[in-house]
């Protein structure tokens, strides 16, 4: 196969179902016409407790090597793999898409079709803060131009190619240095796309409308934490963090992305961790966002489509109300991409 056909794919193996979504994304991988080679890194736990350093060197060189990178859960002990890898890569923005999914129960009537792009470092996360004295505890909140900027400028872009208005959110209100700063930077880039609207919205009332009426919203950015927080809300309004994919961007001199790495939202599930009973949906709709990204939209959206179609159609694992175990879920998608 000619090499302009093959996709080379920094994988980073972690904990607990880990291995299990690996398994079954090469599965899928494989269905597909085209030639995925996955490069492995080790960051599990044991590996980690080994050699840290080596760990994290050995999945920079991987990631820089191929500039887009499959991760899957990682169980934090005395650091956040996420947190290191963010700092090392300088992943400044998360976009996190979220979906409502035929056949999938849940307790919110509407249709989300929701992007949350967040800032990933800054927040009230950039500081794990300190107590003085036996009654008072204080952390810095951060707010810095740079990636609120590359969030902001991803985010208007998405906006500008799905045709919709885009939202910014954060309570500007009330941190009027911090959020009003956010905001600032937001309404400079909104003037380089005239053709895309805007508006703001204070983050609470955000949460209260949406939940209303879904149906108003498609894309949304946000500082730090307040993204964290929409993005678990929106997988509950849809009936699972099992359905949420994420990817994390670093960016050039340009605004335009160097790196990308995608994973699942969820977590190692060590109580079902070999089983062969987890849900690979999160993990296959991420390594679908991988391949849009690396310029195989058709191949991302046809992976992505068969995902939702298998769940659809009752072909899903036992979190979804499915009977199919992980390798059964995968091979119902797998047959909706032509393979065996």
């Amino acid at each position: 196969m000619p090499d302009r056909e093959t996709l080379h794919v920094a994988e980073l193996h972690g904990d607990g179902i880990s291995e299990e979504l690996s398994q079954s994304v090469h599965q899928v991988a494989a269905a597909l016409p085209l030639a995925v080679h996955f490069h492995p890194v080790d960051l599990t736990l044991a590996a980690r407790r080994r050699d840290a350093d080596r760990c994290y060197d050995d999945a920079m060189a991987a990631i820089k090597k191929h500039r887009v990178a499959m991760k899957y859960p990682t169980v934090t002990e005395t650091e956040s793999p996420n947190k290191v890898l963010r700092e090392r890569c300088d992943f400044s923005v998360i976009h996190r898409p979220v979906a409502s999914l035929p056949g999938v129960e849940t307790r919110h009537e509407g249709t989300v079709d929701l992007h949350i792009i967040r800032i990933a470092v800054g927040g009230t996360y950039e500081d794990a803060g300190r107590r003085i004295g036996d009654d008072v505890a204080v952390s810095i909140r951060v707010i810095e131009r740079r990636p609120a900027r590359e969030a902001a400028l991803y985010a208007f872009r998405l906006a500008e190619r799905l045709g919709c208005e885009l939202v910014s959110s954060s309570k500007y209100t009330i941190q009027r240095a911090t959020d009003g700063f956010f905001e600032e930077i937001v309404q400079g880039v909104a003037r380089e796309f005239p053709d895309v609207g805007h508006r703001s919205e204070l983050f609470d009332a955000l949460l209260y409308k949406l939940l209303k009426k879904p149906e108003d919203y498609r894309v949304v950015v946000t500082p730090n934490e307040y993204g964290d927080f929409l993005s678990d809300m929106a997988c509950g309004m849809v009936g699972s963090i099992g359905l949420g994919a994420s990817a994390n961007y670093a960016f050039n001199d340009q605004g335009e992305v160097s790196l990308a790495m995608f994973d699942p939202a969820g977590g190692t599930a060590p109580d079902i961790a070999g089983q062969g009973v987890c849900n690979p949906s999160a993990a296959l709709i991420a390594f679908g966002m991988l391949l849009t990204h690396a310029g195989c939209r058709g191949l991302g959206a046809l992976l992505d489509g068969a995902v939702r179609d298998a769940i659809a159609e009752g072909q899903a694992t036992a979190d979804l109300g499915g009977t199919l175990d992980t390798a059964e879920f995968t091979q119902a998608v797998c047959a909706r991409l032509g393979g065996n």
